[in-house]
């Protein structure tokens, strides 16, 4: 039986590398793309790193070393970074089916069935059909195991190159690199356990392949055992291949200013929930609990805080909008209060379902024949907005110019899901 080999894809700054491979003028310039309102930082280039802005820091805080070395800040274009991460999956997938989507920016290939003779070769292959099909690079590390696999991709970001084989180096070769790497940077550690590990003199991992775990107790869980094992090149986690049926479904939004009517929260409310159900419908789900929630500034006096949400079992579970709009609003007439500045609201759905699995009451034919009608006519709307754009088609409640919108002053256009914001070439 052959031993497990994986492989790590991880996309290079990849909300960056989106913005470039349409705009080449960003090329070897700093770049930020910033969050919802423009108001952190959630991707940054290269060049961006080595100036020292940390991820997630409030642009505010920052501005004179925006100004001082002319840094590109651009809003999320979350369109684009989504079509572009479709794209790179398709490119692995022609490799192989054996294919785990880990994140929007990462994926785990099992190629031990490959016949892969010279890894760093397969890699550097990968890396070059992704960049040709898609512009977008990336790091690639491979190894006997998915953390292996994960430590390696981490350091492939350093290396000419782009790859690093971790399958045909030895163990001490191995325990070299694993010296080079944080303890938080571990697949499976994170920050809320780094210092704990820290404190104990495990700093990196290195350190803590060899640690002993029985010392911590119950601090050390379960994961946290199958991660060393894992580093010792035990494989204990495998690729999934098969599509897990989601728990929830939430749609949220901060303001681009201050709300204070109800008005406005219902053209809100109206639009996340029209923008959850596509969620719902493109995964043949269906939801029998709906939560709205708001929330006002948490930087505000406590008496002026305010974050009230209520939830609502829905009639049958569905995923036709007018419904969910219906019974969306109900929720929001029962928590509004006038009088607050409202900085976000949201919506969430649960108790998901497959429309397999949905029964109708026994006597009841019309409710069949209801569904199959709502079925229609949205299978019917999503086709026609995706066509042509969203919000070709909407509901009235949703508003036609809402003036609530995130700010998205320096969005760039939505190249491959927009047909009036296509790419123009001059010749």
């Amino acid at each position: 039986m052959n031993q497990k080999v994986f492989a790590l894809i991880d996309c290079n700054n990849f909300f960056v590398s989106c913005e470039r491979v349409f705009n080449p003028k960003l090329e070897n310039v700093p770049v930020i793309v910033a969050s919802n309102n423009d108001g952190c930082a959630v991707a940054r280039s290269n060049e961006v790193k080595e100036i020292g802005i940390k991820m997630g820091v409030p642009l505010f805080k920052v501005k004179d070393l925006l100004h001082k070395h002319c840094i590109k800040v651009l809003s999320p274009n979350f369109a684009l970074y989504s079509d572009m991460s479709h794209r790179v999956m398709e490119v692995l997938r022609t490799i192989t089916d054996k294919i785990e989507v880990y994140s929007i920016d990462e994926a785990f290939l099992s190629i031990e069935s490959l016949g892969v003779e010279e890894y760093e070769e397969f890699g550097r292959m990968v890396k070059d059909k992704v960049f040709k099909w898609t512009g977008i690079p990336v790091s690639i590390g491979i190894a006997h195991t998915k953390t292996l696999a994960k430590a390696a991709s981490e350091l492939a970001k350093k290396k000419e190159g782009g790859v690093v084989d971790l399958v045909t180096k030895s163990v001490q070769e191995q325990d070299v690199l694993l010296q080079g790497i944080p303890v938080g940077d571990v697949w499976g550690i994170g920050y809320r356990l780094t210092p704990f590990y820290e404190s104990r003199g495990i700093m990196t991992a290195y350190d803590y392949k060899y640690a002993d775990l029985n010392l911590y107790g119950s601090k050390v869980t379960v994961g946290g055992r199958r991660t060393q094992l894992e580093l010792q090149g035990i494989s204990c986690n495998q690729v999934t291949t098969t599509h897990v049926s989601r728990k929830s479904i939430i749609s949220s939004r901060s303001f681009g200013k201050p709300v204070y009517t109800q008005e406005e929260l219902s053209e809100a409310i109206s639009e996340y929930i029209g923008r959850a159900a596509r969620k719902l419908r493109s995964q043949n789900l269906l939801a029998g609990y709906l939560t709205v929630y708001l929330t006002t500034g948490r930087f505000k006096k406590a008496r002026d805080y305010y974050a009230p949400s209520t939830s609502t079992a829905l009639v049958y579970p569905t995923s036709y909008t007018p419904d969910l709009v219906k019974a969306g609003l109900v929720c929001l007439e029962k928590i509004y209060r006038p009088g607050y500045q409202y900085k976000k609201a949201g919506v969430c759905f649960t108790s998901l379902q497959t429309m397999e699995s949905m029964q109708f009451r026994i006597f009841d034919s019309f409710s069949f024949r209801k569904r199959m009608q709502e079925e229609k006519l949205m299978a019917t709307v999503d086709k026609l907005n995706k066509k042509w754009g969203q919000g070709v088609l909407k509901l009235a409640s949703e508003g036609t110019n809402p003036l609530w919108q995130m700010k998205q002053s320096q969005r760039s256009p939505r190249y491959t899901t927009a047909w009036k914001e296509l790419l123009q070439i001059s010749v």
